[in-house]
C-alpha cells in the first residue's frame, strides 16, 4: 500500500474518534479535560486509535512503516558511519559469559553473530532555515562540521525506543539533534538490529560494540577517543532497557575481574580489532532514561487515560497476534517478539529482575516518565536504585503520556522535558560530584515542580514481591502461549 493511501486509511480509522475527542474536550466531559489542553487531547487520541488497529497489519508491514529514511533537513549535523568488526573480537563471548553469570541456567535464547553496527552522528547545525537541505559533502566533512560547531566534549550515546522491533535513528532524529544543540554535544544514534528477525542478545552486542568502538575507535574511525567520564548512555523506551542492559553487561564485567584478582587467574582482556582491552572497562558518566521499559513481562502495567500505550498483560500483547508474515511467528516459534519467554526475567531483558545490590556502583541515573502504563514500574526501579546508594534524578510529568517529549517536542511540556536530559547529560559530564539525588513531580498546565522523595516512590522494599510477580508472569505467559499454539 503507497504511503498517501495509508495514510488516508490510517486518518479514516482515526476520524470518529478525533471528532469524539474535541466534541468531549470542548463541553469539558473528557476525564482529561482539566489537564490536557486541546492539541494534547487530539495528539493522544488520534495516536490511541491508530495503535489500537496496528496489530491487524503484519508485523513486517509495521515495521517498515517506522524505518523508512527521510531527508535531512534544518538545524542539524547527520554523519552515517558503521562500526566495523575484526576477526578474534571478544565482544561476542563477553556478552554471553554475561548472560550466563547473572542468569539461571535454565533460560534458553539464540546465539547471534557479531555483525558491524550502523549509527549516526548527530549535532547542533547552525541555519535558520529550518527546510534547508543536507549539504552534498562526503559523511568525513559532515562530521568535521558537526565537529566544528560543538562546544562541549559530552557525547550521547543514544538508543532508539520502539519495541526493540519498530524504528530507528532517523525517526529520532530531531529530538536527539535537540539533545545536542542543549549540551553543545554531540550524539551517536545507534542502529541497531530490530527483533524478530534478531531476537536478544542481538541488540545488546551491537550497544557494547558501539561503546567499546567510542573507548577504542578501529581505525579510519571518524573520531578520536572518547573519554568514559564524556560519554553518557540515554535511550527512550526499549532503548532505554538497552541502555541498562549495557550498564549491567559492563558491572558484570568488572565484578568478575575483581573477583579474579583475588585468585591466581590470569588478568582478564578483551579482544577488540586486534588490540587487547584491559578490564574492566570504563564506566560512562551516566544515564539518561525516558520512559524506559523495565519489566517485559507486562506484570506491573496499569491503566491510565493518559496514554496512548493500552495497558497490555502478561495474557494480552495484541502484537504477538499480527497476521503471519516473512518474520512473525519466527523460526523456531517463540512466545515474545524480542526474546524466549524464559528471558523474559533475565536481568538484561528486564532491569527490573536484576538483583537489587549489582546496581551498586552505578554511574547517575537521570529517569523521566509521565503518568503513563509503565510509570508503576520506573517508580519502582528509581526508589530501589536510590536505596542501593545510586544517584537518581527522577523527574514525573502530570498527565503525560510514554515518551512525551519526543511527541510533544515544540510545545512548553516537551521542551521541558528534553532540557531535562541536556542540563543532566551537562552536569554529569563536567561536574559528575555535583549530582545529587532530586525527584520533581511536574503539574500539568502551569509545568511547577513539586519535590518529591525519591526513595519513597516505589513503596520501600518490595523488590522480592516484584521479581515473585514478574515470574509468575513469565510463566503465565508461557502457559497462554502454548495453549494458543496448540489450538492452530
Amino acid at each position: 500500500m503507497s504511503s498517501p493511501i495509508r495514510a488516508l486509511t490510517l486518518l479514516i480509522t482515526a476520524t470518529p474518534i478525533i471528532l469524539k475527542t474535541l466534541l468531549l474536550h470542548l463541553l469539558g466531559l473528557a476525564p482529561t479535560s482539566k489537564k490536557w489542553d486541546l492539541h494534547t487531547a487530539l495528539t493522544v487520541s488520534t495516536l490511541r486509535a491508530i495503535l489500537s488497529q496496528s496489530h491487524k497489519s503484519t508485523i513486517t508491514t509495521q515495521q517498515q512503516r517506522t524505518i523508512q529514511d527521510r531527508p535531512v533537513r534544518g538545524a542539524m549535523w547527520i554523519s552515517r558511519v558503521t562500526f566495523p568488526i575484526s576477526p578474534g573480537d571478544s565482544v561476542r563471548n563477553a556478552v554471553l559469559d554475561t548472560i550466563q553469570a547473572l542468569g539461571n541456567g535454565r533460560q534458553e535464547y539464540t546465539i547471534p553473530d557479531l555483525e558491524p553496527v550502523a549509527a549516526e552522528w548527530t549535532g547542533y547545525r547552525a541555519i535558520e532555515n529550518a527546510k534547508a537541505p543536507e549539504p552534498q559533502i562526503s559523511e568525513e566533512e559532515k562530521y568535521t562540521s558537526l565537529m566544528n560547531e560543538t562546544t562541549n566534549p559530552i557525547t550521547l550515546l543514544y538508543f532508539h525506543g520502539g519495541a526493540y522491533y519498530l524504528m530507528d535513528p532517523a525517526s529520532h532524529r530531531g529530538v536527539v539533534a535537540e539533545y545536542a544543540r542543549l549540551t553543545g554535544g554531540r550524539a551517536l544514534s545507534v542502529r541497531y538490529r530490530l527483533a524478530p528477525q534478531h531476537p536478544f542478545p542481538s541488540q545488546l552486542l551491537d550497544a557494547l560494540l558501539v561503546y567499546l568502538s567510542l573507548l577504542y575507535p578501529p581505525e579510519d574511525a571518524l573520531h578520536d577517543p572518547v573519554k568514559p567520564e564524556h560519554i553518557v548512555l540515554g535511550g527512550d523506551s526499549s532503548g532505554g532497557n538497552l541502555a541498562l542492559a549495557l550498564l549491567q553487561t559492563i558491572q558484570h564485567l568488572g565484578r568478575s575481574v575483581r573477583e579474579d584478582s583475588n585468585s591466581n587467574a590470569e588478568p582478564t582482556v578483551l579482544s577488540f580489532h586486534g588490540k587487547s582491552v584491559p578490564f574492566p572497562i570504563p564506566l560512562p558518566a551516566g544515564l539518561a532514561l525516558i520512559s524506559p521499559t523495565l519489566d517485559l513481562t507486562r506484570s506491573l502495567r496499569s491503566p491510565t487515560p493518559y496514554d496512548y500505550l493500552a495497558p497490555s498483560s502478561p495474557t494480552h500483547n495484541p502484537v504477538t497476534s499480527s497476521p503471519p508474515c516473512t518474520i512473525w511467528p519466527s523460526t523456531p516459534p517463540r512466545a515474545d517478539l524480542f526474546t524466549t519467554a524464559s528471558m523474559l526475567t533475565h536481568p538484561l531483558v528486564s532491569p527490573l529482575a536484576a538483583i537489587p545490590e549489582s546496581w551498586r556502583g552505578s554511574p547517575p541515573i537521570f529517569i523521566s516518565c509521565g503518568e503513563e502504563v509503565i510509570s508503576t514500574e520506573c517508580k519502582i526501579f528509581a526508589s530501589m536504585l536510590v536505596r542501593r546508594g545510586v544517584r537518581v534524578v527522577w523527574e514525573q510529568y502530570e498527565a503525560m503520556p510514554h515518551c512525551f517529549s519526543s511527541l510533544f517536542l515544540q510545545r512548553a511540556v516537551g521542551k521541558m522535558g528534553v532540557r531535562g536530559v541536556a542540563e543532566f547529560a551537562k552536569k554529569v559530564g563536567a561536574e559528575p560530584e555535583g549530582v545529587c539525588t532530586r525527584g520533581w513531580f511536574v503539574e500539568a498546565g502551569t509545568l511547577q515542580r513539586k519535590e518529591v522523595d525519591v526513595a519513597a516512590l516505589g513503596g520501600g522494599g518490595v523488590e522480592d514481591a516484584v521479581l515473585e510477580r514478574m515470574e509468575r508472569a513469565r510463566d503465565e505467559i508461557v502457559i497462554h502461549w502454548e495453549r494458543r499454539v496448540l489450538s492452530t
